[in-house]
């Protein structure tokens, strides 16, 4: 056993200048480190993702809608599709104040979508006129959203009293 050690401490020395404990010591405290460090983090098996709460909205004019279109940030962002409302606030990159596609946010974007359109009069639901490629194109986009958002609500002209 003695010369086991004695041959370490030698390769130890040969290969780092180091003595064996001074060797030791440093490896010792590499893995504190490395433990510490290690422990200031989750590990994908330690995540559990929060359920949250999903929105119901209910009915709801394209009026109300509109308010929903990021301006109070205490609201969700909202868009609808086909007078289906979704709840795109985890896209607010996307949807939000001054982003890419922001004009939509708080409307019913079916129109502009179909038609790959920015244009401000084509923000509707307003389907009319449509070809078969614009509505394939529109149904693609409203796959994209029941995959992704939640849908909390529907369009409706007016609300009826109940």
């Amino acid at each position: 056993m003695a010369t086991v050690w004695a041959t370490t401490t030698e390769i130890i020395f040969e290969y780092t200048g180091l003595s064996a404990t001074a060797f030791f010591t440093i490896l010792a405290m590499m893995l504190v480190t490395y433990k510490v460090v290690c422990s200031m983090f989750l590990s994908p098996d330690d995540f559990v993702p929060v359920k949250k709460q999903s929105l119901n909205l209910g009915d709801m004019t394209e009026e109300e809608l509109r308010a929903y279109n990021g301006s109070d940030s205490e609201k969700p962002l909202l868009m609808a599709i086909r007078g289906q409302i979704y709840d795109v606030s985890t896209s607010k990159m996307f949807y939000g104040p001054g982003s890419s596609y922001a004009m939509f946010a708080g409307r019913d974007a079916s129109r502009a979508l179909a038609l790959l359109s920015f244009k401000p009069e084509d923000i509707n639901g307003n389907l009319e006129g449509l070809g078969d490629a614009e509505l394939q194109i529109l149904l693609d986009w409203e796959c994209k959203f029941m995959e992704k958002y939640d849908r909390v609500g529907q369009l409706v002209l007016k609300k009826t009293l109940t």
